[in-house]
């Protein structure tokens, strides 16, 4: 039952080239920065990454995006990341964007086992439509786009069919966990990172407080530890290491 692992190193070292990640964060909050940087250094390449957003330039996802480990990306938001655009929109990244309530649901629904599921978001859009370019060809052409969603009616609306996302690993950080993998997410940190936890069939994530088994309150738990299988306690410094995007204080 004892899931910890000696180093982020050791945690992420059988993940394989093509493999697909679900990555936990928001933004840069909450975002599994150590397993990140661990994974840049293993050398793994031809990824296929289910997250919320990629990153910034030079942090979180955006040190694989250019390092050119990532081909694929499955997200919501693409702002902050010139690299990302850049690649998008020469053809060297495949994107599927999804709007965020469902790329949230199509995790839940995943690591829940559930199929598929109906939604009304998208209806009358590409989404539902198809067409939207998820790769570019190198002379500005479409050369991969999104398919036309099956579509049906309840109660006199339309909705369309989403499929439930599973990933081969998922990258998570947490406030506090055990040694059996129970997490606890703090603030912010509480928005993607469950959801991905529950989606990939290996989970790894980081904690910022490791504690023994019994400490946590079966009532605190966010994600039981069936749903995690290695834990990595961080340093204080390590824990500590936190971004933010865009700092506005006041005079």
């Amino acid at each position: 039952m004892d899931k910890v692992c000696a180093s982020a190193a050791e945690a992420v070292a059988d993940i394989p080239d093509g493999a697909s990640l679900a990555v936990g964060g928001f933004g840069l909050s909450g975002i599994p920065n150590v397993l990140i940087q661990a994974l840049h250094a293993q050398g793994a390449t031809g990824l296929q990454v289910v997250s919320n957003n990629c990153g910034v330039d030079d942090r979180g996802l955006g040190v694989l995006l250019a390092a050119d480990r990532i081909a694929r990306v499955t997200g919501s938001y693409v702002g902050e990341n010139k690299e990302f655009a850049r690649q998008y929109l020469s053809g060297e990244l495949e994107v599927e964007l999804v709007p965020q309530g469902t790329l949230a649901e199509r995790l839940r629904a995943g690591g829940a086992g559930v199929p598929a599921f109906y939604t009304p978001a998208g209806v009358g859009t590409q989404v539902a439509r198809g067409g939207l370019p998820w790769r570019y060809a190198p002379d500005g052409s479409v050369a991969v786009a999104s398919p036309a969603k099956e579509t049906r009616d309840f109660h006199g609306r339309t909705h369309i069919l989403e499929h439930g996302i599973t990933t081969d690993f998922a990258l998570v950080r947490a406030w506090r966990g055990d040694r059996h993998g129970n997490l606890v997410f703090r603030r912010a940190a509480a928005n993607f990172n469950p959801l991905a936890a529950m989606a990939g069939r290996v989970t790894v994530a980081e904690v910022e407080e490791l504690v023994e088994p019994g400490e946590l309150s079966p009532d605190e738990v966010h994600l039981p530890g069936v749903f995690v299988q290695r834990v990595v306690a961080l340093t204080p410094t390590q824990a500590a290491d936190k971004a933010i995007e865009k700092r506005t204080v006041r005079a």
